[in-house]
């Protein structure tokens, strides 16, 4: 990528270097631009028009610097735009799940931006519960959270955020007249359960640093500040949410960090009852649970299960010492997850890298899994609401197959295939190949890729690629359908996913692989997968795209430092950058919970300096880098606004050459954007012709 593809007299902002000098385990290091930290950030996550007037400024001149960069991609942005429209069905729906006399799902209308959450009657008859564009209307933002039914079907727990910061408010509506209750509750973490009589609703509420730490209880009909507590969390590394096991007989407490768990149980019939503690928390355990008939089915790590095995234990005697294995530990296959109906047990597993559900009869033990055919292919489970069933429902895609949607009857074996996704526009998977390599890391492992490109594609290294990439928190990325990247496609990319280390895809061994003091195989995984594409013929080094976001937004800015001529542009989505000073500050939100992943460097001298070796505003240096495109959310509480913000202003003071540095924030969202289906079309159309105006192609 040549710099002179931007062109334009916009000067970039410079921001105004105000030192601040600290000092841990007796190192010294300088942040010239931490004043883009707001001292309100609280405030701000609650009211964005607190944001300080200079901070405001800057944020707002880089967006301008931004546009000006990017003006000659406007005709190109409002193409692809248009093409990734072309391929939703704009009133699409959801296939209704049955639960008893109803059953729910979510459908669209022709220009909405919002779904609508409905359900149908036993004569198929549908019904309007909350319509997701009206309760929109008036707000510059707004995004659904979680949307919970009673269990006689008699009210509709919902939440939204209305400012991208994650604070949801939870209403109740009445589904036969559409109207809300008195009931109301703020700055809640958008989920929670009923209890079985329907008259109590159990949720989390927020702190002012953005943690759920307290349970509480709310009476239907009464005030929110008269909810009980029933648990707090005093640790504030731990996360805590609450749910219900899929036969309803029981509350879950659940609390767990990245690396550790507790749960604590309450009888839903007995909504006032104390919790009950099910194991005590063990650093390093981690287990969840579902139930039937009186006995808890318990996916652990316990005893070196590093892949997890299933036991199970007596309801009313549920501690370890009464664990019993069931489905015993198998190294390299990883049991992601499982759920209980009233005669099956079923379970979500990873082998060779490869997902697959595997039914078991609770009766005898027969054991079945799902069989598929295509070498890399992402796999969903949806279980179902319903606990007396032996009808569960899943999804199947790849990169070149559209969504399906299935059916499964357990016992007979039977599936049916209920959707298949419509891409308006047209798709043909003929068109298209997809594939999955293996590049050699730099300690010989096989780190796996998934591909596509169009089968007219040369394979000659002249086609340009964008390599996306994670690897964080054991998070394997599916190798999935995904009609946005098909704009890429068409224009002669080749759409490549790294499953580097620090990800789950092949096992929890990949995942500890990649954290802690192993963080750096996530990088040079990802470099090696750059080099492996360019190797094979996909592409060549300076046609190579990253793309990352959050913590692999991370990845992309250590990659910068490392490699930058290795790529012709990067895209770094709310990138998680300054490391070590988020990890040192233990005021915000998801500090203390994500030490057992990247270390604590306020107390360990040892990851203080593994943190600082890597953290990508900390390592950068006078270099050339490729043109970077970093993209913020004002109210992100997760990867806050002043990350990229930093490192942009870093990037530009420090770097040599002339390739240019982008920050686009979003003056009003979050961390996932814009809320809307269609508005978060133009952030993806936006990255997208970045990516082909810095991989040389036209900008059409």
């Amino acid at each position: 990528m040549k710099a002179d593809a931007f062109t334009g007299d916009a000067r970039p902002p410079a921001a105004e270097r105000r030192p601040q000098i600290f000092t841990e385990h007796g190192r010294t290091r300088t942040d010239e631009y931490g004043w883009l930290r707001a001292d309100n950030w609280q405030e701000v996550m609650r009211d964005p028009s607190v944001l300080a007037d200079d901070i405001r400024a800057h944020l707002e001149a880089e967006n301008a610097y931004q546009e000006a960069l990017m003006a000659d991609t406007t005709g190109l942005q409002q193409t692809l735009f248009a093409e990734m429209k072309g391929r939703i069905k704009e009133d699409d729906s959801s296939v209704p799940m049955k639960d008893g006399p109803w059953s729910y799902g979510i459908s669209y209308v022709a220009g909405g931006e919002q779904p609508r959450l409905i359900r149908l009657d036993e004569g198929g008859a549908e019904h309007l519960l909350i319509d997701g564009d009206e309760e929109a209307e008036g707000r510059d933002y707004f995004r659904f959270g979680g949307t919970r039914h009673s269990p006689d079907h008699g009210l509709i727990a919902w939440a939204f955020d209305d400012k991208g910061s994650e604070y949801y408010t939870v209403a109740f509506r009445d589904p036969v007249t559409g109207e809300d209750l008195g009931d109301r509750i703020t700055d809640t973490g958008g989920g929670g359960t009923w209890s079985a009589d329907s008259a109590n609703f159990f949720y989390t509420r927020l702190d002012d640093n953005h943690r759920p730490s307290k349970l509480f209880r709310h009476a239907m009909g009464s005030s929110a500040q008269a909810d009980e507590l029933v648990y707090e969390e005093t640790d504030p590394g731990f996360f805590m949410g609450a749910g219900k096991t899929q036969s309803g007989e029981f509350i879950v407490i659940d609390i767990h960090d990245h690396r550790t768990s507790e749960s604590w149980l309450i009888p839903a019939e007995e909504p006032t009852a104390e919790p009950r503690l099910v194991a005590a928390r063990e650093t390093g355990v981690e287990y969840s649970i579902d139930e039937a008939g009186g006995v808890l089915y318990i996916l652990t790590n316990r005893d070196g299960a590093k892949d997890f095995k299933i036991v199970t234990a007596p309801a009313d005697a549920p501690g370890p010492e009464n664990w019993t294995d069931l489905v015993p530990h198998k190294p390299g296959r990883l049991i992601i997850a499982h759920a209980v109906y009233a005669r099956h047990l079923v379970r979500l597993e990873r082998e060779d890298g490869l997902p697959r559900i595997v039914i078991r009869r609770l009766g005898d033990g027969d054991e079945h899994a799902i069989e598929f055919d295509e070498a890399a292919y992402s796999l969903g489970f949806d279980g179902a609401l319903e606990f007396d069933t032996d009808v569960i429902r899943f999804t199947y895609s790849s990169m070149t197959t559209p969504t399906q949607t299935y059916d499964y009857d357990m016992a007979t074996r039977e599936r049916t295939l209920r959707k298949t996704q419509e891409v308006p526009s047209g798709h043909d998977p003929a068109d298209y190949a997809t594939t999955r390599i293996f590049a050699a890391a730099k300690d010989g492992e096989q780190v796996p890729i998934s591909l596509v490109h169009r089968k007219d594609t040369p394979l000659d290294g002249s086609a340009p690629c964008l390599l996306y990439g994670y690897g964080s928190y054991g998070i394997a990325i599916p190798a999935s359908f995904n009609t946005n990247c098909l704009s890429l496609v068409d224009r002669g990319f080749v759409y490549a996913i790294a499953h580097v280390r620090g990800g789950k895809d092949k096992g929890f061994s990949w995942y500890e692989a990649g954290k802690l003091e192993h963080k750096k195989n996530t990088f040079t995984d990802f470099l090696a997968c750059a080099q492996c594409l360019a190797d094979e013929g996909y592409t060549s080094h300076g046609r190579i795209v990253a793309h990352g976001g959050s913590a692999g937004g991370m990845l992309m800015g250590v990659v910068a430092n490392l490699e930058p001529a290795a790529f012709a542009g990067i895209i770094a989505e709310v990138p998680f950058v300054d490391v070590l000073a988020t990890m040192l500050d233990d005021t915000l939100p998801l500090t203390p919970p994500e030490w057992p992943e990247w270390g604590n460097p306020i107390e360990s001298a040892a990851d203080h300096a593994n943190i600082a070796s890597y953290s990508p505003y900390d390592q950068v240096c006078a270099q050339a880098y490729p043109p970077i495109l970093a993209v913020a959310g004002l109210t992100d509480p997760r990867v806050t606004y002043w990350e990229p913000a930093k490192w942009v202003a870093r990037l530009r003071a420090m770097k040599t050459g002339d390739a240019p540095v982008l920050l686009k924030t979003n003056m009003g969202a979050g961390h996932a954007g814009a809320a809307g289906r269609f508005e978060r079309l133009t952030e993806v159309a936006l990255s997208y012709a970045f990516a082909v105006k810095t991989a040389g192609l036209a900008l059409r």
